[in-house]
Parts: C-alpha cells; structure tokens; sequence
C-alpha cells in the first residue's frame, strides 16, 4: 500500500482532490489501498496512533468532512477500481473507488445493463451509495440504494480493532442491520466502505445481463433558455408554479412520464437568463418534451423552442450536460443548500424567491428545482435508510465565488434565501405535507446551526426522520468508540 506523505510529489495532487475547494486540509498521510485487507491495515494504524482518519472515494463531498484540518490520515480509494460479475452472490460487484461513470461504462459494455446512480461520471461510488443516490433515471429506476445487495465494510470494534464484515440483504444475516443503514444512512458514520454488491429486488439468475435493469437504448436531452429581460414577476412566479404542479401531477410511481428528468434553473437575474434543461429515455421523446415544456410556460408569454439532441446511453452518461460540468467548476467554491419537496412552492414563497433572485447581491448562483418520485416513491420509507419516499421534487439553493472577496456576501446571500423560503418552519424544510427534509448526500452544516434552523427540530429528524434511532443504533454496534465523525455524523445512543 503506497502511504503519500507531504514530502512526496504527489501529495500535492491527493491532497486536492475535492470539489468544493471552499475547504482545505492537510493530512499527515494519505493512504492508497488497493484491497480490503490494506483499508484494514491503514485503519487499524491510524486508531493505534490516535489519527482522525477518513475515506475518500471521489471527493465530492459538499461540505469539509474530508478536507478538514483535523483529519491527519486519508484513505483514498480510488485505486480500488474493479466491477465484476459475482457468481457466488449472484449480483455485480462495484468497489467503491469507481466513479459513476466507470461503473456506467463497465455495466453497459460488458452487460448492457445501469444502476441508476449520480448526475457528474466524476463521483465515486463509495460515498454515493451510502447516501441513497439520486440522478438522471432515478423517477424510471428508483435509487441506487434500491439495488444494493450487500456491503464490504472495514469498522472499528469497541477493542480498538479494526475489521472487515459483510452485510447482505438477507434478513438472516446477523450483519443485515448494517446493510439496511448503508441504504441512504450517509457516509462517514459507520466505517469506510470497500465494496457494493448490487442486484435487481426478486431477480435470481446466473446470467449478469440480467441482473440489473437493461441500460436506456436512446437518451434525447433538450435545452430552452430564457433572457430575464423576458420575466416579469407574474412570469416567474407562474413558471415556478407549473413546474411544481407538472411535478405533482406526474410523479405517480406508474406515470408514463417517469422517462423525464428535468431542471429548472432559476438563475440570480446577474446571470442574465433562466434555464431549463432535461432528458428522455427511450423511443417518443418528443411528444414527452413538447408536453413537458408546454406545460411549464402554461399562461406566460414565454417561448418553448428546445434545442434537441438524441444519442445513445453510453456516450451521453460519460458527458451529460457538458455546460454543467465544464473545466473550471471543480476550480470553485460553492455552499448549496438542498430540500425536498412534496407540494409545490406556495406563493409567499415564490416571492421570497423572487426577492432574492432580483437583489442587488453581486453573487452567482440560484434556486434549481429537479423533478424527483417516481419509481423512488414505490420503497417504502423504512425499507431503506432513505426516509424520503413520497416527494415530488428536489430543490436547491445554491451560490459559488471564486476568491475569499466574494465568500462574505455569497454566503449571506444563500443563506437567507434558503431561510426566507422556508421562514413558515423555522428556516429549514421541516417534514410535513409540504416538505419532505433533507438528503444527507448534498449535506449542510447550517441544519444543526441554531441560528440557521430556528425550528425546534433536529438536523437528524431532517435527513432521517423517523429512521435515525435505528441508524443509531447501528452506529453502536459497527462503529462504538465513534471512530468515523464529521459534523452531520449519526451520534451514538444515549
């Protein structure tokens, strides 16, 4: 196993690795395993020298729960890269230093088969599965999570010592507690993932091509933009609503629109235009699109001439939306704040949104909304640690500078715009008939900040809702002496 230390030319690289270059560590080392049995190595000398050790599969992380200064030792995983049909377990096997887009590319060539998984190919599995995982064909697959079959894990015992275990979906495995939490219970809380198993639920074959769903044969995405100098508030508002009533009324889990995934960006009017963006699987996407975007400039005067492209799943998985993720993002810091809806926006809310997308804030950033349900809607909430199982939306509020000059203003100015949009409930989405919390893969520190949540209610009960004392109670048993921490991590009982 290579230990990169900082005296090692590749340190500088290793060491930032992340998205969200908002946050900057320093690691005494950083570990690069290439099996199950190196993690345990790299875990277990961490705990005897009393190091704050964490994992690191893609680096995608939101928040500094990785690139904390505290952290003295990394286990980087990305070494970790293998996907392969399991005879014995009768699934696919992905280890958790894949991205999404290697785990695309290698479902589909050797398969032809996808677990429905994140938006950027850039994003290791490791941590994504843990956290539910969502992205473009999760209202037409469900979640990741709702495919895995089991869990290789490394933990730390209440001895100090540090062990591998396997926890499968069969209810008689004495480890099935541990799986279940690795089914939307968030990274860093339990020990650092190795590897997933994953299968379609009932399906029971030898033959790995069907295994897991057949991957889309056709993706045709579509783009519309609109110039602000084209909205009014009324427009706005009346934009919003639709796109939140087309949400509400096509997220049946049997809805023949669940092959359409779509995004409002309600851009901050410095950024001149609003934006919709989307896509469709299979044959007859154009009747879907079209009825689509009719819908969402219902009673406007806006325009819905998209700009059409149709290719095959493959290539589009490898670089979907290339706009989104162009060279330069991943340069940038950037706070989002994420909500779960189950109704649409109510009007003092929209013209909170409307206040704080029209301010003289000199900030980038906006409000994106994302269709969601689905076949995500099918699961019930505490067959899976994913408590978010009747919502019809994502939102986010979101902002990104490029230096320190601009961090102060951007930050306030998400900041109370997410509080503003949620002031009914103490700034933050409260589960009730209108939201539905919060998903623990797009994290926030400021849930469990009061000055931010004025609710009353936990960060906990708005990630998990009424699964956490279970979570809590597999923390206790895998991870007793609290090794795996980071500010949002499940607590330990009592």
């Amino acid at each position: 196993m290579e230990k990169i230390t900082p005296s090692d030319p590749r340190y500088a690289y290793l060491a930032g690795k992340r998205f969200n270059k908002r946050y900057t560590g320093r690691p005494d080392v950083i570990c690069l395993p290439s099996s199950t049995s190196e993690v345990v190595t790299a875990v277990q000398d961490a705990v005897d020298r009393q190091l704050r050790v964490v994992a690191r599969s893609g680096g995608h992380c939101l928040e500094g729960f990785v690139a904390d200064p505290e952290v003295k030792v990394v286990v980087d995983l990305s070494i970790m890269k293998q996907v392969y049909h399991d005879p014995g377990r009768n699934a696919i096997a992905v280890e958790a230093g894949v991205t999404v887009g290697e785990m695309y590319r290698q479902l589909y060539l050797n398969w032809g088969v996808v677990v429905p998984a994140g938006e950027h190919p850039d994003i290791g599995m490791g941590g994504h599965v843990v956290g539910g995982a969502f992205g473009f064909l999760c209202r037409e697959y469900g979640l990741a999570a709702d495919y895995l079959e089991a869990v290789e894990l490394v933990h730390v015992n209440a001895s100090g010592k540090a062990l591998s275990v396997i926890a499968s979906k069969d209810k008689d495995d004495p480890h099935h507690e541990l799986w279940w939490a690795h089914t939307g219970g968030g990274g860093g809380n339990f020990g650092i993932v190795t590897r997933y198993w994953f299968r379609s639920y009932g399906v029971n074959s030898s033959d790995p091509s069907k295994l897991l769903p057949k991957a889309p044969a056709l993706v045709s995405t579509f783009r519309v933009s609109w110039s602000w100098e084209e909205i009014s508030e009324i427009t706005f508002n009346r934009l919003a609503t639709n796109f939140g009533e087309w949400c509400s009324n096509n997220s049946a889990s049997g809805s023949p629109a669940n092959r359409l995934f779509s995004l409002l960006f309600l851009n901050h009017r410095n950024l001149q235009k609003i934006e919709v963006k989307g896509l469709v699987t299979g044959a007859g996407a154009k009747e879907l699109i079209d009825e689509h975007l009719q819908a969402l400039v219902r009673d406007t005067r806006l325009k819905a001439d998209p700009q059409l492209d149709e290719s095959e799943w493959l290539s589009f998985a490898l670089n979907p939306f290339p706009e989104l993720f162009q060279p330069g993002v991943e340069s940038g810091k950037s706070k989002v704040k994420d909500a779960l809806l189950r109704k649409a926006f109510k009007e003092a809310q929209l013209a909170s949104a409307w206040r704080s997308l029209t301010s003289n804030d000199q900030v980038g950033g906006g409000l994106g909304m994302a269709t969601y349900g689905g076949k995500v809607n099918v699961v019930e909430s505490t067959v899976t640690a994913s408590a978010q199982r009747n919502c019809i939306m994502d939102i986010a509020c979101n902002t990104g500078w490029a230096d320190t000059a601009g961090e102060k203003v951007s930050l306030a100015w998400v900041r109370n715009f997410y509080r503003d949009l949620f002031a009914d409930t103490g700034g933050v989405p409260v589960p009730d008939l209108s939201n539905g919390g919060c998903m623990i893969n797009h994290p926030d520190t400021d849930l469990a900040d009061p000055e931010w949540n004025r609710s009353g209610v936990e960060w906990s009960q708005l990630y998990y809702q009424d699964n956490y004392p279970r979570l809590q109670q597999v923390k206790l048993n895998y991870d007793p002496l609290n090794i795996f921490h980071h500010p949002l991590s499940i607590k330990l009982p009592g």
